[in-house]
């Protein structure tokens, strides 16, 4: 069973009613996988199945794979009611053996490698089942700004700050909002090095980061957005032609 299963249609809904978190990743994250038509992809934990979506509608053959049967339930939904060809396989992403070697063009994951207890064992997967030469995009929330101790502050209509401390306790946490995704499923936290030096441990080598900030109505309702990143982005490739 999945953390994600018991609250999986309040994340979906949370989702439908615009996420800012995910409003200011989804693009970063479409941006760095590029063009996509004609091209077999992968969406990592791709949860109810929003990466899946776009990816599909911009011309890739997706499939999407997710531990969550809560989750891949409403992915199904909506593919049933707008088909767009997308496969969706309920699977543990640290361990695939069911997935073919150099079977995907590339991959996606989104905010979701935070919520893997063994990073290393899904970036190798990932490098494994994509081609030589293949890709991965992916997106998390900031390992540097969104920790076990982050917070804001500041005065209302004010000046706005994010506060850090214990950047360097990595580990398994849980926010003390009950109403939060981190409140209800936890997540791991890792320093920037972790992450980046994961990516170069298993072979991916790092073509683009970026760090989005949002202008438009995400940073007027969450104006801490527009002065502090909420999200890293990386495209990485595997060696090959």
């Amino acid at each position: 069973m999945s953390l994600y299963d018991p609250i999986a249609a309040w994340y979906a809904e949370s989702l439908r009613s615009g996420s800012p978190v995910h409003a200011v990743a989804m693009p970063a994250l479409l941006q760095l996988a590029g063009e996509v038509a004609g091209l077999a992809v992968c969406d990592l934990a791709c949860g109810n199945g929003i990466a899946s979506r776009e990816l599909a509608r911009r011309g890739a053959s997706v499939i999407g794979i997710d531990l969550s049967s809560a989750m891949l339930e409403i992915a199904r939904a909506e593919e049933e009611n707008e088909p767009a060809g997308i496969r969706y396989v309920q699977g543990n992403i640290q361990h695939l053996p069911e997935i073919p070697t150099a079977a995907f063009d590339g991959a996606v994951c989104s905010l979701a490698l935070m919520d893997i207890a063994d990073l290393d064992a899904v970036l190798s997967e990932a490098a494994r089942f994509v081609r030589p030469g293949g890709w991965l995009a992916a997106t998390i929330t900031h390992p540097c700004f969104q920790g076990p101790e982050t917070r804001w502050t500041g005065k209302a209509g004010g000046v706005v700050k994010r506060e850090v401390r214990g950047y360097f306790r990595e580990g398994y946490w849980q926010s003390d909002n009950p109403h939060g995704v981190r409140g209800q499923v936890g997540a791991y936290h890792r320093t920037l090095s972790t992450f980046i030096n994961a990516l170069i441990r298993v072979g991916w080598i790092i073509e683009e980061m970026c760090e989005p900030q949002p202008q438009d109505e995400v940073a007027a309702r969450v104006p801490g957005y527009a002065e502090v990143p909420v999200v890293l982005a990386v495209r990485c490739r595997t060696a090959g032609p």
